[in-house]
């Protein structure tokens, strides 16, 4: 009897509780594969098929989370070489010039490779009647009719495209393309039927969409400015030539008929000698201000602005004259209209010209300074000077800087230097100073008794 009670316990008690304590201690491991495999109707019979539900039930929620974790991790992966792509492609966009195809197709591929997702495809809005005008597809069979490169083949990526025309083979994201309120295009995404956009593939797409667009506010933006530039570029020599050539051909044209009206009457040939001596120097004068503005607009400028081209003129006077030629530059940026940077630059090189041609100077400086509120230019030289400052040598140009300085609004002045030499100097108000109100200081008096 106690054999047989002895091989009961350890049968019925001793055997299950160890096959309980392996699959406790395996569970504690996270090795949720061991079973007890227990059979009978008693507890711990029960209380074994309860532990084998549970270690089935944490393998598979231990199974399923890392599931999630890693689909989670490979979304973040994903997601993050997506927002490098983004942040490489702003370079690309922002640096590619005014063609969306070759900057903006390699950043949407690779934004196809990675989400699984495409083709894409950008339109934009026609600003004149806001028709739709495809602008890039990543994948198309043919070159687009709206093609202007066809030396480009940033569409023909994939002769046999991913089909997906239609919602039974495929389903679209639309995306607006706007800054603001401004509407410019839309971004058309396709992706396989059944497959989930996440929250955070659609903040990405959306941030693509948002980059894209501004890179298209952008670049319409260049070409507006490109286009006012020109425009300003051409009003600048329009004025040029009509404040400077047009008036030299006007007197021409007043000499000519002058000179006609004299030989219908037979006038002396010294009377007429003295004309055709008026117009020599007119048409000389008029080919040396040609020749003034041939190359003021051809000069190869080191930057934008007056100050990089009156550099540029002081080093080309600098090796006409085999002399020194100093600038001084003292003034705030942006402070000048292109108009008055032309009549500036214009007064300083006829100058310069004189001095070159009738000074004899071993040394010239220019200086351009604001001072409360006024722009002073200043042209100076070592040279003869004036004998009579009433009529100076340089008659002509003299009255071409006139005029220039009262289409400024300025004035004018030509003196001797104390130290030998002549000094020209320039002041006049520029428009932008002109803009800034002053308030005067009212100041009130009160009579103390």
């Amino acid at each position: 009897m106690l054999i047989i009670a002895l091989y009961d316990i350890r049968h019925n008690l001793v055997a299950p509780l160890r096959q309980l304590m392996v699959l406790a201690r395996e569970a504690a491991r996270r090795n949720f594969s061991q079973r007890t495999r227990l059979s009978g109707s008693d507890e711990l019979a029960m209380l074994g098929r309860t532990f084998d539900n549970m270690a089935e039930q944490l393998a598979s929620s231990y199974a399923e989370l890392e599931a999630r974790v890693d689909h989670k991790t490979r979304e973040l992966e994903r997601s993050s070489q997506v927002m490098q792509v983004l942040h490489d492609g702003s370079r690309w966009l922002y640096g590619g010039g005014n063609d969306l195809c070759t900057s903006a197709a390699p950043m949407l591929r690779q934004v196809e490779q990675l989400l699984e997702i495409g083709p894409i495809r950008l339109s934009l809005n026609d600003p004149h009647d806001n028709s739709q005008i495809p602008i890039l597809a990543t994948r198309s069979a043919r070159r687009p009719e709206y093609c202007r490169d066809h030396d480009c083949h940033a569409c023909l990526i994939d002769p046999n495209p991913m089909r997906l025309a239609n919602t039974e083979e495929g389903e679209c994201l639309l995306l607006p393309v706007s800054v603001g309120e401004e509407m410019l295009g839309t971004l058309e995404i396709w992706y396989p039927k059944g497959q989930r956009l996440s929250h955070s593939v659609r903040r990405l797409l959306n941030a693509l969409a948002d980059q894209l667009a501004t890179a298209v506010y952008l670049q319409r933006r260049i070409e507006e400015e490109q286009q006012v530039s020109l425009m300003n570029e051409r009003t600048i020599i329009a004025r040029e030539l009509h404040d400077s050539l047009a008036q030299s051909l006007s007197y021409l044209k007043m000499q000519v008929a002058r000179l006609e009206r004299m030989q219908s009457k037979n006038a002396p040939r010294e009377t007429q000698a003295a004309v055709f001596d008026e117009l020599r120097t007119g048409l000389n004068s008029a080919y040396r201000q040609l020749r003034e503005l041939l190359t003021t607009f051809r000069l190869k400028l080191e930057g934008p602005g007056l100050q990089s081209a009156l550099h540029q003129t002081t080093v080309e006077f600098s090796d006409r004259m085999g002399a020194m030629v100093e600038l001084h530059y003292d003034v705030p940026p942006h402070l000048l209209n292109p108009n008055e940077e032309i009549h500036v630059l214009q007064i300083a090189r006829e100058a310069l010209s004189n001095i070159h041609k009738h000074a004899q100077a071993h040394w010239a400086a220019v200086s351009v300074r604001f001072q409360e509120a006024r722009i002073v230019l200043r042209i100076e030289d070592d040279g003869v000077g004036l004998e009579n400052d009433e009529s100076p040598p340089m008659h002509y140009g003299l009255v071409i800087m006139r005029d220039r300085a009262h289409t400024l609004g300025g004035e004018l002045a030509l003196t001797n230097r104390a130290e030998g030499g002549t000094r020209v100097e320039l002041t006049f108000t520029p428009q932008t100073a002109r803009l800034i109100t002053r308030q005067p200081a009212t100041i009130t008096q009160e009579n103390g008794n």
